[in-house]
């Protein structure tokens, strides 16, 4: 049975202790390849942002863990993309986009590291990235490098509109 974004909000709010964790699953299946085209994780937190700032979830813990969940969900790519990279584009579902991985891997190759930065921010090559750095043999510091900075920003981006912004118009409207 899969959730739908609605149900899946209304967990979060009816049974906060348990926001940390599923925030941690979306984000972790937002920036893991093959998973991200599966599931509208970043909807769903942006929906999880707006939660913060009306139920009063915490900030900081949620952010914590959106972050680690996309550095780790992109730590598992770019591991995949390092070990399997001759079969990567073979294999579903990647084998039915084959123009995400040659777009993928024509920024990486054109930007190197700034493109693995910022292709957390572009919704279709947010976990194919990862892949085509593991893929063409990038050091892993320096993935590693863009990952974290990316991840931790990225959480921010996807939280704190929703979070500061509802908090801000509640504030406002009374």
């Amino acid at each position: 049975m899969i959730l739908s974004a609605d149900a899946l909000l209304d967990i979060i709010k009816t049974h906060q202790q348990w926001a940390v964790v599923l925030v941690f699953a979306l984000a972790f299946a937002e920036s893991l390849a093959f998973v991200s085209l599966l599931i509208p994780a970043t909807v769903i937190l942006w929906g999880v942002g707006a939660l913060i700032g009306v139920a009063d979830l915490e900030f900081w813990r949620l952010w914590f863990a959106t972050a680690l969940g996309a550095i780790l969900g992109d730590w598992v790519s770019y591991w995949f993309g390092l070990h399997y990279h001759e079969k990567i584009e073979k294999l579903w579902p990647i084998n039915r986009y084959p123009h995400l991985i040659e777009r993928a891997h024509g920024s990486f190759k054109r930007y190197g590291v700034v493109a693995v930065f910022g292709g957390r921010f572009i919704g279709p090559l947010r976990a194919f990235m990862p892949l085509v750095a593991g893929a063409t043999m990038m050091p892993i510091m320096t993935f590693q490098l863009a990952n974290t900075s990316s991840g931790l920003l990225w959480a921010g981006v996807t939280l704190a509109p929703g979070a500061f912004g509802a908090d801000f118009i509640s504030n406002w409207l009374n």
